[in-house]
């Protein structure tokens, strides 16, 4: 586990103000901000993007929030060559390894010795834009990664040094925290939560172009936070969600990634759960094809986990959680998972403190009934803050 750090007072003092602040925040969004307006004074950046992450499976969701980097990633084909960067093709501190890490946070100078030019991401979407260095973390508690932030530092600024990644290593786990704690709010949903619509099916050219959609697709496109320009074309626009989930679903089909093309989100128009997924087809000799990607309401099994996930309960909490769920008694969950009533009554007692309810019917209705109503996990998309 990563240790915070040694700190001047005053750093020290500003580095608690931070997280003080961050856990008031009244969403994610704003969490954004307020980390990111008080950052810069503890570690001084020209350009910055924080997301919010899907923690099964590390794809970025919503919200997102970018400064000053319009110029850098602000088209859709440039924010499509970022996820096929992070995905297909081996870099330094990319967010999977940093998740995993030791150290959950990595300056792009220090890891190539000062020679940049070794990352082809420096070279294709940070040096062009004169961008000198970037300072990655990953904000993740109980190893599941829960949102990442990207600082970046002109030409003419000096880079990163390793106490500044050591700082933003420091803030992983309590950030981390804040974002998950907004997972758990529950908000009314809007007057046209209830409206059906069907799975949304999208068609991609394995680099990433749009070739068609159908009605339910624009529809869902609709509610989800887009980038700044549209597709030529078609009147509409992709959200990172989509991006990242595409690249993804490329990375598996050529064995460079073994995770799941999937991530789950909340709609900012009705706070509905959504799943967006993905698959490369093949073509009829075996080659890799078109890429089919679906939008469509999230099932009860897919929002269950990220729910239970979000009141930071462990592996073999959220198993009796379920149990309880399907209306299994102490006697049952203990024979079947090989323990005694005694240890299963301690779980279950570990879990209620950990949601904040006194029975085993509010506990099933906290975690599963209210969630599973359409509700608004954040009211913000892509806020693009310039200068």
């Amino acid at each position: 586990m990563w240790c915070v750090p040694a700190l001047a007072p005053t750093v020290a003092h500003a580095r608690h103000r931070l997280i003080e602040r961050a856990h008031q925040a009244e969403n994610v969004r704003d969490l954004f901000a307020a980390a990111s307006q008080r950052l810069r004074r503890l570690v001084p950046f020209d350009a910055a993007v924080w997301l919010a992450t899907d923690p099964s499976t590390n794809l970025p969701t919503a919200p997102t929030r970018a400064e000053n980097l319009r110029h850098v990633w602000g088209t859709e084909q440039a924010c499509l060559r970022v996820w096929e960067l992070e995905f297909l093709v081996e870099d330094v501190n990319l967010y999977r390894d940093l998740t995993r890490a030791s150290t959950p946070a990595g300056a792009l100078r220090e890891a190539t010795r000062d020679r940049p030019a070794r990352s082809v991401r420096y070279r294709e979407m940070l040096r062009p834009h004169d961008i000198d260095d970037e300072l990655r973390g990953v904000l993740r508690v109980d190893g599941e990664p829960w949102a990442a932030v990207g600082l970046f530092r002109e030409r003419g600024r000096p880079p990163f040094d390793a106490s500044d990644r050591a700082l933003i290593a420091s803030l992983s786990q309590p950030l981390a925290e804040a974002v998950r704690n907004h997972a758990r709010a529950a908000v009314l949903p809007a007057p046209d939560a209830d409206r059906a619509t069907g799975p949304g099916l999208m068609l991609f050219r394995p680099d990433g172009e749009l070739i068609s959609a159908n009605d339910e697709a624009l529809a869902w496109l609709d509610e989800l936070p887009a980038e700044p320009e549209p597709r030529a074309g078609l009147a509409t626009r992709l959200p990172m969600v989509v991006s990242s989930t595409l690249m993804r679903a490329r990375a598996i089909a050529q064995e460079r990634d073994h995770r799941t093309a999937r991530a789950r989100m909340r709609s900012p128009a009705t706070g509905r759960w959504l799943v967006c997924h993905a698959s490369c087809l093949r073509e009829a000799d075996g080659t890799l094809g078109d890429i089919a990607l679906v939008i469509e309401p999230a099932p009860a099994s897919e929002v269950a986990p990220i729910v239970v996930a979000a009141y930071g309960l462990t592996a073999r909490e959220q198993e009796i959680t379920q149990l309880i769920a399907r209306g299994h008694d102490t006697a049952q969950i203990a024979g079947g998972l090989h323990l005694s009533a005694h240890t299963v009554r301690d779980y279950v007692k570990a879990i209620f403190e950990k949601v904040g309810v006194r029975s085993r019917g509010e506990l099933v209705a906290t975690l599963y009934a209210q969630h599973y109503a359409p509700r608004h996990h954040d009211p913000a998309g892509v806020d693009q803050v310039d200068g």
